[in-house]
């Protein structure tokens, strides 16, 4: 009953956060709309992290690294390439799916805390590089004065506030429709079953490895695309934009979210930068302690922080129920 309270809760909230999404380039200033637009592009990484922490079961602090990558990558193609939205984001996504790759010989082995702190320090190491690493990254000064961004070919560059937070809009949403979309086919059922039991999985005959790079990867993209999105909506990138506190907010807004929900995910990652926000103006100096109390309130007080829902394991290749089960009982396995 209490899980269905919060499920209905959630949904309640989402609904009012993307509504109010839609609503907000005529409804509030021109900061606001900023840094909604700036935050939507964060909710796109978050949609990978929910990916990976709530459909896949491998917890992430890293996600930072690849959109760092597609950030910078996004900031060069621009300047010598191509000022097309879509191009932009293409090669952005690969570099962070590039990136991805790069890190899987670290990350397909290792679970749980393990995961986690490998995929902290490739976040950690990402922002470092890009401090030192001032002929392309500015340095800690960052890259200010980038040319904006044209929708499409023929179209007129992103002039205003409002026109970028639109075009940032509508890219997360087909994104995460994509996300959505893949989730209901076959991989959807293979992730989360890897997830619930693993070990079963693999005993199935499934390639669980494979499984686990090819999610890694696509989260990759999905980050690499969201830098793009990044530069996009605020013509400036700096590594501040990519430091352990962001990894902390994108975790905190997936466990508020929902962490198997990709449409949570990205809603609670709108709220927690909402409320950073405010709080640093209503708290100067105590906002980072207040979220880190809201984190480990919500890592106690919400189901799906403390565990996934579960599924019903992938009975192996000649399972058979006992005598006397239910038939509604039985479950059925995925295919190899």
């Amino acid at each position: 009953m209490r899980d269905r309270a919060v499920r209905a809760l959630r949904g309640l909230v989402g609904a009012a956060v993307l509504a109010g999404l839609v609503v907000a380039p005529w409804a509030v200033d021109d900061y606001t709309v900023a840094l909604l637009a700036r935050t939507l592009a964060l909710g796109l990484v978050a949609v990978g992290v929910a990916l990976l922490t709530g459909v896949a079961g491998l917890p992430t602090l890293g996600q930072t690294a690849p959109y760092a990558a597609g950030a910078y990558t996004g900031v060069v193609v621009g300047g010598q390439l191509s000022d097309v939205g879509p191009v932009q984001l293409v090669v952005a996504a690969a570099a962070g799916a590039a990136l991805a790759v790069a890190t899987l010989p670290l990350v397909v082995p290792a679970r749980g805390v393990v995961l986690l702190m490998i995929t902290l320090a490739v976040g950690e190491l990402a922002v470092v590089l890009a401090g030192r690493w001032t002929a392309v990254t500015g340095g800690t000064d960052g890259l200010a004065g980038i040319a904006p961004t044209r929708p499409l070919w023929g179209l007129p560059p992103l002039a205003t506030d409002r026109a970028r937070y639109l075009y940032t809009l509508v890219v997360v949403a087909v994104f995460a429709g994509l996300v959505l979309l893949v989730l209901r086919t076959r991989v959807g059922l293979l992730l989360r079953a890897g997830r619930d039991d693993e070990a079963r999985l693999r005993a199935s005959g499934h390639r669980v490895s494979a499984h686990v790079a090819g999610v890694h990867v696509a989260a990759g993209a999905l980050a690499g695309a969201a830098g793009s999105l990044l530069v996009t909506a605020q013509q400036y990138v700096s590594p501040a934009d990519f430091g352990f506190d962001t990894s902390a907010l994108l975790l905190l807004g997936v466990v508020v979210g929902g962490t198997a929900s990709v449409g949570g995910a990205l809603v609670g990652a709108v709220l927690v930068v909402a409320a950073r926000d405010w709080l640093f103006g209503a708290l100067p100096g105590q906002a980072p302690l207040v979220l880190g109390l809201a984190f480990v309130a919500a890592a106690y007080l919400l189901p799906t922080a403390r565990r996934p829902r579960r599924r019903p394991a992938v009975p192996a290749p000649g399972d058979r129920p006992a005598a006397g089960t239910p038939r509604s009982t039985v479950t059925t396995g995925v295919g190899a």
